[in-house]
């Protein structure tokens, strides 16, 4: 069994929140084509210092800062490509820092691996309207994917995926490339009925049951409203463990790149308890999530167990 299985099978996983928010508390400038991971540039400690918040916060598992951070995107700006693959090396190792420098003994480290519309840098991962062959989506995931598995993370995070044919060709990729990875598999969703694209979320669950190395599967980065009705369409279609990590709720602008806020708090004590019972088992959070949303996420965790002891 591998540390990835073996956590998911222990129990249930909390996953660590937003990068680029907290990096934009800092100071630090976001709004480029190279998103957070311009900051492993700008501030790979401050990348490091919010690594161990989250893991201090109750977070076991932390996604590295790599979901934009694809070879050609940083050799499209200029860099070489032997600097671009040693920032990946640099993301991986700040959130390896980062677990080191925690409160936690053990935890897990998820490279992160964004749609093809997260390097368009036009807010595709929230349309999904792109189209590439099956051998051009693996050309582009693949040189990543390599590195990662060289760098020695713990599972791949497939995530933000808003396009069927896109994580299919994920798919068959890891099966046939690099049959020894682990990995989960996040799609984006507008309402938690379909992805992006109009592909049922149901119809794409079902699809990756066959496919062994995707060990769970589920959502991210859509409002907290959205993952009850997502789980609704996933829990009946898989027997996978299932993995839910929403943003804040706020409103993206991909022109102007910011997130607009319009709502409340967010009530995790009362959606956290209602999400276990209808079927995740990973929890965390995306966009605009803070380390402090991610220890409310934990305690509820812990509160909802202890009410069945």
């Amino acid at each position: 069994m591998t540390k990835f299985e073996s956590y998911i099978e222990s129990g249930v996983v909390v996953i660590d929140g937003g990068m680029g928010s907290e990096l934009e508390k800092r100071q630090i400038d976001v709004n480029n084509s190279w998103w957070s991971a311009s900051a492993l540039i700008q501030s790979p400690e401050d990348i490091c210092d919010i690594h161990k918040n989250y893991f201090n916060a109750g977070a076991s598992l932390a996604i590295t800062d790599t979901y934009q951070a694809h070879i050609k995107s940083f050799t499209d700006q200029g860099l070489s490509e032997t600097k671009a693959y040693e920032l990946i090396d640099s993301a991986v190792n700040l959130a390896r820092h980062g677990l080191e420098n925690s409160n936690r003994s053990d935890g897990l480290i998820a490279g992160s691996v964004g749609p093809y519309g997260a390097y368009l840098a036009n807010g595709d991962e929230y349309t999904g309207n792109y189209y590439l062959s099956e051998s051009e989506f693996q050309a582009f995931h693949r040189p990543r994917i390599a590195r990662l598995i060289a760098d020695g993370v713990d599972v791949f995070a497939l995530e933000t995926m808003p396009n069927f044919e896109e994580t299919k060709a994920l798919g068959h990729l890891l099966q046939q490339e690099f049959p020894s990875v682990d990995a989960y598999l996040s799609f984006a969703t507008e309402n938690g009925d379909h992805l992006w694209d109009g592909t049922p979320l149901s119809e794409a669950v079902t699809y990756f049951e066959s496919i062994s190395q995707i060990k769970a599967i589920g959502v991210n980065c859509t409002s907290p409203q959205n993952i009850l009705p997502a789980l609704k369409n996933i829990t009946p279609n898989t027997s996978k463990k299932i993995i839910v990590y929403p943003n804040a709720g706020d409103d993206y602008d991909p022109e102007t790149k910011r997130w607009v806020s319009q709502h409340g708090p967010i009530k995790w004590d009362e959606l956290v308890p209602i999400w276990l019972a209808a079927g995740a088992s990973l929890i965390g959070g995306c966009c605009r999530t803070s380390p402090d949303d991610i220890n409310e996420i934990a305690l509820a965790i812990i509160n909802t167990k202890q009410s069945f002891v």
